[in-house]
Order: C-alpha cells, then structure tokens, then sequence
C-alpha cells in the first residue's frame, strides 16, 4: 500500500451539549434526573411491557407507570422553579428587613420626646440664672425654656414615615415567611412516594390536589407583588425623611 492512498481520517464532528437540568436550584447529571431516574425519552411503548389482558388497570400496570413518570417529570420542572424564585426571594427579604429596621430604629426615636435635649435646655437656663446672681442682674425665672410636663405631639410627617416603614418591614417579614412556609410545603410535596405504582400515582394526585386547592402556585406568584409594594412603601418614607 502506498503513502498516497491513505486518506486522512477526519475529525470528529463535536455534538451540541446537552443543557444541564436543574432539580431544587442543582446541577443533575445527564443520566439522572429527580430521585435518580434514569434518562428517558419518552418512548413508554419500548419502555414498559405491554399488560396482559384484563390487567390493564393492575396495581402495576403500564398506565399507572406512565402517569409517574410523566408526574415526576411534571413535579420537577415546577417544584424546581418554584424553589429557586423562593430562594431569591426569601434572601432578598431578609436583607431588606435588616435594612428597614436599622432605619426605622432611628426615626422612632422622633415619636418621643427627646430628654437629652430637655436636659440640656433646663440646665442652660440655671446656667443663665447662675451667672445673673453673680453679676447682680434680675432674671425672670419663672418662664423657662421648656416645661418638663408639658405634653409631648411628635411631627405629623415623623408620624407618616414611622407608619410607612413598618408596614414596610411588616410586609417583607410576612414575604419571608410565607416564603419558608412555601419551601416546606414544596418539600413535602416532592417527598418520595413508595408502594406500587398506583398508590404512587393516587398519593401524588391526592398531594397536587391539596397544592391546587390552597393555591400555592397563586402565592408564590403573589409574593413578589408584596415585596414590590413593601419596596414602594420604604422609598416613599425615605422620600418624606
């Protein structure tokens, strides 16, 4: 065999990637997916063997098998967005609690009257009488600069910004805790469910059931409204501080 009749093999031609799934906000491998079931592509005829006749509705029959996997396939393309916009939110939340509070600890401190600054004005005014009995001058006394006993009315504007920034921080703790309230709920919902596969498929149906009648779906969609609503709430305070 001569040198010029050896081709060249070519090169390989590199496949496209596949895109990483996620499950609960993490990476899965290709070949495992959820509870690591195997990858599959759909093809529930080549998969599951056909029933025998008059076991089409069996504890283990292929209809019951088909409907888990197309549930867990369902389940975790919900449970897993969901999760991860909770995640988010339930960080972000947090933060923003932190900083409403630190900054409505200073402005409640307006809602009261400020005794420092009493203390400073009545010992101002005994300054004054002192210095007047050493130069001989009269004084009056009898009016001083402020009346310890005199009742104290805060600003109506400290009174609008104290009122908005704790429904402010109101609303962002209840967003955070309906967030935990959500991911526990998401949790149980996912649990693993063993048996055959129809008690499999009647416990995940009775579990997405109970999710569709207290409209947790309907919730987590709500929750960045209120956050939004809180946010709108601290910026107008801040406006007015």
């Amino acid at each position: 065999m001569q040198a010029e009749d050896i081709q060249p093999r070519p090169a390989p031609v590199p496949q496209p990637s596949q895109p990483t799934k996620t499950f609960f906000g993490l990476a899965q491998d290709a070949g495992r997916q959820g509870f690591s079931r195997p990858a599959f592509n759909g093809d529930y005829v080549a998969r599951f063997p056909e029933d025998p006749y008059g076991q089409e509705t069996a504890p283990n029959a292929r209809a019951w098998r088909v409907y888990v996997e197309e549930a867990a396939a369902f389940d975790e393309n919900m449970v897993g967005q969901s999760r991860d916009g909770l995640d988010v939110m339930l960080v972000f939340a947090g933060l923003f609690s932190a900083v409403v509070t630190s900054f409505l600890v200073q402005v409640s401190q307006n809602l009261q009257a400020d005794f420092s600054e009493m203390s400073a004005l009545l010992l101002h005014d005994l300054l004054v009488v002192q210095l007047a009995m050493v130069d001989g001058a009269t004084v009056n006394v009898t009016t001083p600069s402020i009346n310890p006993a005199e009742k104290f009315e805060p600003d109506v504007i400290d009174i609008w910004i104290n009122g908005l920034w704790v429904v402010s921080l109101t609303t962002s703790l209840v967003v955070a805790l309906a967030s935990v309230l959500v991911k526990q709920w998401l949790h149980r919902y996912m649990t693993f469910r063993s048996g055959t596969p129809e008690l499999r498929s009647h416990i995940r149906q009775f579990r997405f059931m109970g999710l569709e009648k207290w409209r947790v779906l309907i919730i987590i969609g709500m929750l960045p409204i209120i956050m939004h609503i809180s946010l709108l709430l601290f910026f107008t305070g801040l406006t007015l501080f």
